[in-house]
């Protein structure tokens, strides 16, 4: 794009605020105002999920531990939550976008890009129809989004951020408002920028994404590297060509995370690893689908992302066999750089099991064997689904996958 070149804003960011714990406040009127906390059961050792803007308050965020977000918010109401509603709600969500565009690319349950470009003459700009879906998500579904409108997917998500919860905010579409617009922000405003890059980017006197504008790139490259240092470089002006994936059709189920600081301790990146398989496992079952695969995806601090994956002998919907299929490949990788982001995902998805071989029936078979320990953990899966929905209001119990590691 030529620096005089202006172009319209088609790209929307809509996030959903505090989404797991906003969906339990609407479910229970009488937890509104007050610190909701999904996840672990307080005296338990796994993680938050979500917590609501009034926990926040208190210093409770996602991936803390709930020992400790217990200890900053002792009178928080903590929830295991209930991910078959989640799934249930994001889907009502999705439907609200597709009303406007079929070029809908969801990151997750609670959060997707929509590429607006082709509605203008039936919906208005996409800043209107920015209000339009936060107006019926909130009419329809009684909860907030925030909306980011750009004219690219990183200045879009990054603008979705500015006015949480329940803002809309607009991007300057001429490359010379786009650069002054993203100068006063912190260099850590930028997607990917965590707390080890961050570091080290003060070190050399970057403080913010102006400073970033203003280095030169040769002295950015000797510090960073090439493949960094352009990354960095191109954001830093606005500059960002990757179009929105419409992919209507479910092919995967994932779940992601970021993490507000790289980190590097393995427990606790073990930890949100647990958390993120159980919800694919209870999403996968909400849809009523199988999976031949499990993926592990890792961004360490300097911008690489790893994939891995296993195919599996048999289709799977349970969560433990999620989960250790997905420790199994996370202990397989070199864990000494700091991670900045963790994903669990599984692919392959069937609507119905393959048909067994009824020849092998006349044997003992080790196949046969695992599919009854199989279906064992499939129930047991299904029947934690219930008792999360059947728990009772402003009850602590945490029901999941022990860790038996």
């Amino acid at each position: 794009m030529c620096e005089t070149e202006e172009l319209r804003a088609g790209i929307l960011h809509v996030d959903m605020d505090a989404f797991f714990a906003a969906v339990e406040q609407r479910e229970h009127p009488e937890w509104r105002g007050k610190p909701v906390i999904v996840g672990a059961g307080p005296h338990d050792r796994g993680v938050v999920s979500t917590a609501s803007y009034e926990a926040r308050k208190f210093g409770v965020h996602s991936a803390m531990p709930s020992r400790e977000a217990y200890r900053l918010c002792p009178h928080g109401i903590f929830t295991p939550g209930n991910h078959t509603l989640y799934a249930e709600v994001s889907a009502q969500i999705f439907d609200i976008f597709y009303r406007y565009t079929p070029f809908v690319e969801g990151l997750s349950c609670d959060e997707a890009f929509l590429d607006v470009y082709g509605s203008y003459k039936l919906f208005g700009s996409a800043y209107e129809i920015g209000e339009q879906i936060r107006k019926a998500i909130r009419e329809e579904l009684q909860l907030t989004a925030s909306v980011g409108v750009a004219t690219n997917k990183f200045l879009a998500k990054l603008a979705s951020d500015m006015n949480k919860p329940d803002g809309i905010t607009s991007v300057p579409t001429h490359p010379r408002e786009i650069q002054r617009f993203l100068a006063p922000l912190p260099v850590r405003s930028i997607f990917g920028v965590g707390g080890m890059l961050a570091k080290e980017l003060v070190r050399i006197g970057i403080r913010t994404i102006g400073d970033l504008q203003n280095v030169p790139l040769q002295t950015l490259i000797s510090f960073l590297g090439e493949s960094t240092a352009h990354h960095l470089r191109s954001l830093a002006f606005g500059l960002d060509e990757r179009e929105v994936v419409n992919e209507r059709v479910e092919k995967s189920i994932s779940r992601e995370y970021t993490f507000g600081n790289d980190e590097i301790d393995v427990e606790v990146i073990r930890r949100v690893l647990l958390e993120l398989s159980s919800d694919v496992g209870q999403q996968l079952r909400a849809a009523n689908k199988y999976a031949t695969t499990v993926k592990l995806k890792l961004r360490w601090s300097d911008f690489k992302t790893i994939t891995r994956q296993k195919t599996l002998s048999l289709a799977i919907c349970d969560d433990f066999s999620i989960r250790d299929t997905a420790l199994d490949l996370f202990l397989q990788q070199d864990l000494s750089a700091p991670v900045r982001l963790i994903g669990i995902g599984v692919a392959g998805l069937l609507d119905e099991l393959p048909k067994p071989n009824p020849q092998l029936t006349l044997f003992d078979d080790p196949a046969t064997e695992r599919t009854e320990q199989m279906q064992k953990k499939e129930r047991l899966s299904k029947t934690l689904d219930k008792l999360r929905s059947d728990v009772l209001d402003g009850g602590d119990i945490r029901l999941g996958v022990s860790d038996t590691r």
